[in-house]
Parts: structure tokens; sequence; C-alpha cells
């Protein structure tokens, strides 16, 4: 049976490796894949931390890598979405070897800054970046799973209507949560936006007012991230509120 994991626990001190085991996958994009690892004894995470991935080679090579957490705790269960990297060493592998039944090491949960608390009550702006909308996609999970009517504002930069994430999670409609999607390079027709870059008034219009003193969260490439948190503040909105996690 597995353990209840324990929502909103931080872990401190030195974290342990653990051996789980591939029970689930989801194909998110034609280059991205959620994967569902049973890890026994997993002491439950926030949504916004993340876990170290490590594989072995037969030879005792070794590769880590860093991935976020795509679902709230839910027990001895965790999800990654893992991009497929060209050339990578981690990712290639599970997208596209990584079977059912297959073990793999994880290190985990990490981070404390980069996290949204069913318990947190100010309003919430996400603006996520490509597959930065994993940590964020989390926190979107865990308002829901939580019954909490603290209202969400997403906004998702993405190069193509394909290479959307949770595409038909995030066009179903919630109550309290709002969802932009800003292409970049290829727009669905008839969408009333023209593909651009995100910009200020983007951010201005989908986001939350800064007189509402919200929390945001900017998740996605450091250029991107770096952007965005910059026109936040601009906007007006307080630099301790805008929360950042960046990669690449």
């Amino acid at each position: 049976m597995a353990r209840a994991a324990i929502p909103g626990r931080l872990t401190t001190g030195r974290l342990a490796w653990r051996v789980g085991r591939l029970v689930g996958t989801r194909v998110e994009t034609p280059t991205a894949r959620t994967l569902v690892i049973e890890l026994p004894g997993w002491p439950g995470h926030l949504p916004g931390q993340h876990v170290d991935v490590r594989l072995t080679a037969e030879d005792g090579y070794r590769a880590q890598r860093s991935y976020s957490l795509a679902a709230p705790a839910a027990g001895d269960r965790v999800e990654l979405t893992v991009q497929r990297v060209p050339d990578g060493e981690v990712s290639p592998y599970l997208t596209d070897v990584f079977s059912i039944g297959y073990p793999v090491e994880l290190r985990g949960p990490v981070g404390g800054w980069f996290v949204w608390r069913p318990t947190d009550t100010a309003p919430v702006v996400l603006v996520a970046g490509g597959s930065g909308i994993v940590p964020l996609m989390a926190m979107v999970r865990a308002r829901r799973a939580a019954g909490s009517r603290v209202p969400f504002r997403l906004i998702y930069s993405v190069r193509t209507p394909d290479e959307v994430y949770y595409a038909d999670e995030l066009r179903q409609p919630v109550p309290g949560l709002d969802v932009t999607f800003a292409y970049t390079r290829v727009a669905p027709d008839g969408w009333p936006r023209p593909p651009r870059r995100l910009t200020v008034a983007d951010v201005n219009s989908h986001g939350w007012p800064a007189e509402f003193a919200p929390d945001c969260f900017v998740c996605g490439p450091t250029g991107f991230v770096e952007s965005v948190a910059d026109m936040l503040v601009a906007l007006g909105h307080e630099p301790q509120r805008v929360r950042t996690e960046r990669f690449g």
C-alpha cells in the first residue's frame, strides 16, 4: 500500500536517492512525454518543486538532470514531463526508450521558493514559456485538487499549437482559472493575436493588475524569464512577489 504523501512538506537536510519504476506515460507533444513513476517512500512535495533524475549506464557512467514535478503530491506517485533535447544525454532515453517497469533513480523534492501552497490566498499570475509550463501546471492542478477559489490567470507563450503541453486539459473551462495562449511562430486559423513574442501589453491585459498584489510565477528559458520579470516590475508588481524559474 502506498504511503500517503504529506502535502506542503519541504524536505530539509541531505536528500536521498530513491529507486522508482515507470508505471504510466502520456504523450504531450511530438517531442514531450509525461512519465508517471511509482516511488516508494516519497515524502510528498509542493507544486513548483523539482527532482533530480539520475541514469547509470552499464559501464558505470552516470548522467543527472533536474525536472519539474508536473502534478501535486499523490501518495507514492510522481509525474514528470520531459522534453526531448537533441543530442541530450538523459531526455532522449526518457522520452524514447524508458518503458513501463523500468527503474530510475530520483532525488527530491528540491526547492522552496518557487512554490505555491493551496493555503495561499493572493491572486496568482502564471507566465510560462514553452516547457516552462510544467511546474505551473502542477500549481493549476493543485488548486483544483484542493478546491481552492484563489483566482488564477495563466499566460502561456508557445511557438505553435502543436507544441502546447496539456492541451486538452488547459482548454477545459475551470471556474476561477483564465488561460491565454500567445503563439510566437504559428497561430491557429482565425486567432485574434498575430504570432509574436510576449509583450508588455499581453502581460498587462491578461495578468492581474499590480494593485491586486498577486503572486507571480514565471518559468521558461532564461531570456524569456528575464524579459517577463522586467515587464511585471515595469507594470508595478513588487519584485519580491515575482518568482522565477529558468532553464537553458
